[in-house]
């Protein structure tokens, strides 16, 4: 039997069984075709869980959790095992904020990375926030503390939009 070359284009630290051992001819960075990954924005008593990644292409930045959308799985099986994964807490995925598309590219040169990234607004249901896979720490931010969190502009946005659909969600629940 000839060995094949294996390019995994899901993390090698997965927790979704049917993604074990798969593999296709696909890479996150230089892809051949744009990678869906999904984004996880956990509203808990005003606050916002955010991770600081540990691997390009945010590597040592203030993000949302969230990671790519495995073979054979659900968005919101995506979002539970992105943020049981890296934060440890079980979430329950309520409502898409946004869809976003990320290309970083070099002038002149094919896109090392092109993400096509779905966020949703995330009820908090279990655990204490941890660092996991893929991220180095995890914080939880008020609104008006997040300029210390120099996240990008994308996600800045993204979380400014999940606290006023969570304050929203709060008003309808107590009308």
């Amino acid at each position: 039997m000839i060995p094949q070359p294996r390019a995994y284009y899901i993390t090698s630290v997965s927790s979704n069984p049917a993604a074990w051992g798969a593999c296709l001819a696909e890479n996150r960075e230089y892809p051949e075709r744009p990678v869906v990954a999904v984004g996880g924005v956990v509203v808990s008593d005003a606050r916002v869980l955010l991770v600081r990644r540990a691997q390009p292409p945010l590597e040592g930045r203030w993000s949302i959790p969230g990671g790519i959308l495995e073979l054979g799985e659900t968005i919101t099986q995506a979002i539970e095992r992105e943020l049981m994964e890296e934060a440890g807490v079980q979430v329950s995925p309520l409502e898409l904020i946004e869809i976003y598309e990320k290309v970083l590219r070099l002038p002149n040169q094919p896109p090392q990375y092109h993400f096509v990234i779905l966020d949703y607004l995330c009820e908090l249901k279990d655990g204490n926030a941890q660092p996991g896979s893929d991220v180095t720490e995890v914080a939880w931010s008020a609104e008006e503390e997040l300029d210390r969190f120099n996240l990008t502009t994308e996600a800045k946005r993204v979380v400014k939009r999940a606290f006023a659909m969570a304050r929203e969600r709060q008003r309808a629940a107590h009308s």
